[in-house]
């Protein structure tokens, strides 16, 4: 597979930073074509799949640069060591439990959870951040407050935003109001996605700071 790698390179005129890069590289192209010689063999198709000069990405990478999908790295890729329990609430990263009440606003409750792990883990702060800054404020995009949202969005804001005050600077009230940002208590500078259907990313994440996650919680056994 090197070798066909090589050739590939030379036909493409693909040239890597480093050894490291190369590798991966590597391993992506590799992946690419097993993928594309199953994909062939498999079943009577009007269509094949070929090698052509994208098979060194991965389908994010290819997905970000011709169809406007917007990639964020995952920093904790290369993290090895794994606990086998991780309890960030005993590590004091986790606010109290709090109540987001008749308000669809799940959105607001975990990004800021996932904000305030992060400002601890930065600075030995744990600060209790408002929810309502975010259902009241963050209304330009996907966020619509009690009304759903995503937390992509709410990063965006926080960013933009230089931060969210503080919960009792702020308190939650609920329903939505009207914008009334204070100043920042915590910031945040990005963020990233853990990647899709992948637990063993999942764990790397979580042994390195709290994550924001979104829960179905409509079945019986949330209920009671």
């Amino acid at each position: 597979m090197m070798e066909r790698h090589e050739t590939w390179m030379a036909l493409y005129g693909r040239v890597y930073n480093d050894h490291v890069e190369k590798e991966r590289r590597l391993n992506i192209f590799k992946n690419n074509v097993e993928l594309i010689e199953s994909f062939n063999k498999v079943g009577k198709k009007p269509y094949k799949l070929s090698v052509n000069e994208f098979a060194d990405l991965t389908n994010e990478e290819f997905r970000a640069s011709r169809n406007g999908y917007k990639i964020l790295h995952f920093r904790y890729e290369n993290a090895s060591a794994v606990p086998s329990t991780m309890n960030w609430r005993k590590k004091g990263a986790v606010t109290p439990i709090k109540d987001q009440g008749q308000c669809g606003c799940c959105w607001a409750f975990s990004a800021v959870a996932a904000t305030e792990g992060i400002t601890q883990l930065s600075t030995g702060k744990l600060i209790s951040l408002s929810e309502q800054e975010l259902v009241d404020c963050d209304t330009s995009g996907e966020d619509q407050g009690c009304n759903g949202g995503l937390m992509d969005d709410a990063f965006d804001f926080i960013i933009q935003n230089k931060g969210l005050t503080t919960e009792a600077n702020y308190p939650y009230q609920g329903a939505d109001g009207a914008c009334n940002s204070g100043k920042a208590a915590a910031k945040i500078t990005g963020y990233a996605e853990v990647p899709a259907n992948s637990e063993a990313a999942l764990l790397k994440a979580v042994a390195n700071q709290p994550v924001s996650v979104a829960i179905d919680a409509g079945g019986s056994a949330f209920q009671f």
